[in-house]
């Protein structure tokens, strides 16, 4: 089936859609903004964003595309956290305290624009929910070129951009602004993660061929497993296919890491591009005969391509259901995901969720939407609970301080029920993982 796009998309192609009504839940303007930020000229959107007993998110996600499945998923998590902080859900409490029924006691209005992991595509449809919505916080990415694009378009704007999946070292990198904050994991610390399990099961001095896509994401990813594995464990890359997003055959690819006498395939592709060149490789014969690594797990990929395939393979990842087992709030979030949507929750609907509650936290926190305070509301150290225990952000570049969880496919016959894939094997801490804040050229720039 051939979907219809456009460059710049119509009207008609973003859903514009508010849950709950306000009705007398706003506060006087008076308790929810401080004086310092009152005497304030107005930035961005604020304070007409914030005029009324509503504000506005703009959310873009891919819809359509290679990425589109990962982006429904992401969708879903934005959906529960904008139901949950309007009602004043005790999950949404656990993580934002101060909040009682919606953010600052406005209730959330949400739009929707399919990006199609086409950077243009989302900063066209984020424009028009910043000039015609008064949006005061936008959201997006699943594609890294997404999200760094979105990153400009905060920090020109000056409208708070909170980062969906993103797994290049750029976003919170080189490519970092003050107006943007992310909290999954992404490709230093996925590598610095999975690099000892696989030293510890495999052992040192062993030929690896990547399949790299072709942007920011992609390379930043296979450097930094690269550099992991070569540094620490003598492991040697033979060859490096790098392919363009969205590409329907990966045979030449594989015929060439055939060839290369690699016996590890280090797949860093994503989405849809993960599922068919991941299948293609076991046609070809390459698997299982080389053992699949995933550094940066893809949320369906054990479901599409079948346990059969990831059995054994070792993954990194931001979260998996069965933490439910260890952390008290990951089992509320993914009962109450499951109960409303019927499927277990991936980690693109777990990141954008609490995306979401730990805006609310850092909003409340500041006590007003006045972008500049919010923002040093991220900036201001604090330990802040979370589905994977605790986590706190770090000022010098807006990333999220926060565990790295590596999984192991589990074999058909031990999965418990038919989305039990993954095995959790460790949860690492988060900060013994990151590169220094300005190793990838973090430079924040201004408030104002």
């Amino acid at each position: 089936m051939k979907h219809e796009r456009s460059s710049s998309p119509s009207r008609r192609s973003v859903l514009r859609a508010g849950i709950g009504a306000a009705g007398g839940l706003a506060l006087p303007s008076l308790l929810v903004t401080p004086a310092h930020a009152a005497d304030q000229p107005p930035i961005g959107t604020w304070p007409a964003g914030t005029q009324g007993d509503s504000v506005f998110i703009g959310i873009s996600v891919p819809r359509t595309g290679t990425y589109a499945v990962q982006g429904e998923d992401e969708l879903k998590g934005y959906q529960l956290a904008i139901e949950h902080i309007n009602e004043g859900h005790p999950l949404i409490k656990a993580i934002s305290p101060k909040t009682t029924k919606g953010v600052l006691g406005k209730q959330l209005k949400f739009g929707v624009a399919d990006s199609a992991a086409k950077p243009n595509d989302a900063v066209q449809a984020q424009q028009r929910f910043i000039t015609e919505n008064k949006a005061i916080m936008i959201t997006g990415g699943t594609s890294s070129a997404v999200a760094v694009a979105l990153n400009k378009l905060a920090q020109r704007e000056k409208v708070l951009f909170v980062c969906g999946i993103s797994g290049s070292n750029d976003t919170t990198g080189k490519d970092c602004v003050r107006y943007g904050v992310r909290q999954n994991f992404y490709g230093q610390t996925a590598a610095d993660a999975i690099g000892p399990a696989l030293l510890k099961a495999y052992g040192k001095n062993k030929k690896m061929a990547f399949m790299t896509p072709d942007y920011t994401y992609g390379h930043t990813v296979t450097k930094s497993v690269n550099d992991f594995l070569t540094k620490n464990g003598g492991w040697q890359m033979v060859t490096n296919q790098v392919s363009p997003l969205g590409a329907p055959d990966y045979s030449s690819y594989l015929t060439n890491i055939a060839n290369s006498g690699a016996e590890f395939l280090i797949n860093v592709n994503w989405g849809h591009d993960a599922v068919l060149s991941t299948q293609q490789a076991k046609q070809f014969g390459l698997l299982p005969k080389m053992k699949l690594v995933i550094p940066y797990q893809i949320p369906f990929l054990a479901r599409e391509v079948g346990p059969d395939v990831t059995e054994g393979v070792y993954a990194a990842t931001d979260f998996w259901w069965t933490m439910e087992d260890k952390y008290p709030l990951a089992k509320q979030f993914v009962e109450t995901f499951e109960k409303k949507f019927g499927y277990k929750p991936e980690w693109g609907a777990e990141n954008a969720y609490m995306e979401f509650a730990l805006w609310a936290e850092a909003v409340e926190h500041a006590g007003t939407f006045y972008p500049p305070d919010v923002i040093k509301s991220y900036e201001s150290p604090r330990k802040l609970n979370s589905f994977v225990g605790e986590v706190s952000w770090r000022p010098e570049d807006h990333q999220l301080i926060r565990p790295v969880v590596i999984v192991r496919g589990k074999k058909p016959s031990a999965m418990r029920n038919k989305e039990d894939y993954w095995e959790v094997v460790e949860v690492v801490p988060g900060a013994g993982l990151m590169q220094k804040p300005d190793a990838f050229g973090c430079n924040l720039g201004g408030y104002t």
